[in-house]
């Protein structure tokens, strides 16, 4: 069955959405979010879904706020049967989630309902979890809390981070977003309820929350590292500055919490319980480098 369908995303975890969504069905618009400014010249720069839209050759729209009634009014000019949404940005109201006439459907990079909200991915890798997946649920007017339609199980390697992880649940994401949609469109798949009482939260990410607190266990600094690389980032303070963290592992040690210490060729940072090992770290000013040339290159770390 065709379907007449917008598209609402922004980042590049809903590029392969978009892209495999344009191969299957007609897509009448895009909506996604304003152009913001960025890198160290703070240039205008607009969102990955903007940039694949026009390469599509797809009408794009960018709203800072959906409900405002010009953007309604565009909305109603597409007459979409259907609305799919994979990491837009903003919350849905009533008046565009009733819109169209098969609903709105969403793409979430976790196994709902654990880890609703925005940062789901790096959630699952800061909890310590061997798995995640994706979800494809019918929006509700709450934050991921509407009924389900289906999902897919995705292991998480033990060197996955949220760079490596982000992609690889967005093209299970796509896939099983086309899967799902046929039967959907036809009536046949039923939205399950999700179960409340499971539910865990995700909340977006702020570049402070990077900070690590060597009075956690050292692998559950270990799991930060992993989950907030590339962003916000893992740093602690050090020398008068911050000193960024891009690869991490904790190994048995007993050491005071927070004392720098040397663990075989690389540095190491005394926690709670254990040491966290640098394996690749960032002085401010300066470029990546592996713990062991770091370690060379200065004086006065630990013993």
């Amino acid at each position: 069955m065709s379907a007449n369908i917008i598209f609402m995303g922004s980042p590049e975890f809903a590029l392969l959405t978009l892209q495999t969504l344009a191969e299957h069905y007609p897509v009448a618009g895009v909506v996604t979010q304003p152009d913001q400014p960025a890198g160290r010249g703070r240039v205008l720069t607009p969102p990955p879904v903007k940039i694949l839209a026009e390469q599509l050759h797809l009408p794009v729209i960018q709203p800072r706020r959906l409900r405002h009634p010009e953007v309604l009014d565009q909305l109603r000019a597409w007459q979409p049967d259907l609305i799919v949404v994979a990491a837009f940005g903003q919350i849905l109201r009533t008046s565009v989630l009733d819109l169209p006439p098969r609903g709105c459907i969403n793409v979430h990079a976790s196994l709902l309902p654990r880890w609703r909200g925005a940062a789901p991915i790096q959630a699952a890798i800061l909890h310590g979890e061997s798995e995640t997946g994706v979800t494809i649920m019918k929006m509700d007017p709450g934050i991921d809390t509407g009924p389900t339609l289906s999902y897919r199980v995705l292991p998480i390697e033990p060197d996955d981070t949220g760079g490596t992880l982000s992609p690889k649940l967005a093209h299970l994401g796509a896939a099983l977003l086309v899967e799902t949609l046929p039967a959907y469109l036809r009536g046949e798949l039923l939205p399950q309820p999700q179960d409340d009482s499971l539910a865990t939260y995700a909340p977006m990410l702020k570049k402070e929350d990077g900070m690590l607190d060597f009075n956690e266990l050292a692998e559950k600094l270990s799991w930060k590292v992993r989950a907030y690389h590339p962003w916000p980032g893992a740093f602690f303070e050090w020398a008068g500055g911050s000193l960024k963290v891009h690869r991490a592992h904790a190994e048995p040690g007993n050491v005071g919490i927070g004392q720098l210490v040397k663990r075989g060729k690389l540095p190491a940072v005394g926690t709670s319980s254990g040491l966290l090992v640098l394996d690749e770290v960032q002085p401010a000013g300066k470029k990546s480098m592996p713990g062991q040339i770091f370690l060379n290159g200065i004086r006065g770390w630990g013993m």
